[in-house]
């Protein structure tokens, strides 16, 4: 997942931090490359296509190309049956991942993860800094960046203001859909959410989407009230990953459902108000948070009578229940106070 392959390209920066003149290489799914794209502390990224992951013949052909490379030392961030068998047959002399007691024999070196952050990185950063200590790497805490070129900057800037698009005032980038429907507060909520977003500051509204996503989106905006349609450039939208990022990076602040898009932002150094999934851990992914610059909003903080007593299991099956009881009345007292900042 996107999200995954940004925040774990920490370890990168910290690795070269202790050793300058190591080669580092990162395996990753196809779909992820752009958000570690220019990444200076990457030297070379190892790519699995779906051609490989659906072929029993091309993955291993894949492994014997792993194993090639006489790494000295594979971490093992994902910890998946895909990921035990690469590292496995790399044949490193080190082999790192996090604790699992069915898989720990095939690794020279399992870390167990905390189950409660020390710092607001959260323990989606502090669990992956902390698989560096079996190499003695124990940094401070890094935050994940995305590397924009000069050139993209600029033609994101374009377009925006070719498509009437003013970013002297407020502009939101807002994140109208999860990566699936378990992560994706309801459509009438969210256009909610969008209408006093207008309210409160008046600003210019961009939905992050992708083409398969486009009905759903309409969706959202067919419920926006008439005032907020004026406000809204449904058309501008990027048409690649690291179009999305360059665009991104010129507004104010990203709105709406925990997932990569919020991640990105953040990397970017763009403001983020993310709107929890009822059965997401918000402790491990609440990145960065501080109150002002990133703001989170969860169903448990505000019904926890709703949680007590049930596991993550029974949670996520009643996933879509209580997303029904996060109604956004639920919500835009916090949202509100973190729109403050971009009123004109």
């Amino acid at each position: 997942m996107i999200g995954d392959v940004l925040t774990s390209s920490i370890l990168f920066e910290a690795i070269k931090q202790k050793f300058s003149e190591a080669q580092l290489h990162y395996l990753i799914n196809q779909n992820t490359s752009a958000v570690v794209e220019h990444n200076p502390f990457i030297d070379k990224l190892k790519i699995i296509t779906p051609e490989i992951e659906s072929n029993k013949r091309n993955f291993y052909s894949f492994l014997k190309q792993i194993k090639a490379e006489k790494y000295d030392a594979v971490i093992d961030v994902y910890s998946k049956t895909s990921s035990n068998l690469i590292t496995k047959s790399s044949d490193a002399k080190i082999r790192i991942s996090k604790y699992k007691w069915y898989t720990s024999f095939l690794y020279s070196h399992t870390v167990k993860e905390e189950k409660t952050p020390k710092s607001n990185a959260g323990l989606a950063i502090e669990n992956r800094l902390k698989l560096l200590e079996p190499l003695g790497i124990y940094p401070e805490i890094i935050k994940p960046k995305i590397y924009l070129t000069e050139q993209e900057i600029v033609a994101s800037k374009k377009l925006l203001e070719d498509s009437n698009i003013d970013l002297k005032k407020p502009l939101f980038m807002i994140s109208v859909l999860g990566s699936d429907d378990s992560k994706t507060y309801p459509l009438a909520y969210m256009a909610k959410i969008i209408d006093n977003i207008v309210k409160e500051t008046k600003g210019q509204i961009l939905f992050n989407y992708i083409p398969n996503q486009i009905n759903e989106a309409k969706t959202v905006f067919n419920l926006c009230k008439k005032e907020s349609k004026k406000h809204i450039h449904f058309n501008v939208f990027g048409k690649s990953l690291r179009e999305f990022l360059a665009i991104t990076k010129h507004c104010d602040a990203l709105i709406g459902n925990e997932g990569g898009a919020v991640n990105m932002a953040k990397a970017l150094g763009i403001s983020t108000f993310t709107i929890f999934s009822p059965w997401i851990l918000k402790e491990a992914w609440n990145m960065f948070e501080d109150g002002k610059t990133h703001v989170s909003v969860h169903l448990k903080d505000e019904k926890i009578e709703l949680f007590d007593g049930k596991s993550s299991k029974i949670i996520k099956s009643n996933t879509f229940k209580l997303y029904n009881n996060f109604f956004p009345g639920l919500i835009t007292p916090k949202l509100n106070a973190f729109l403050q900042q971009f009123k004109l």
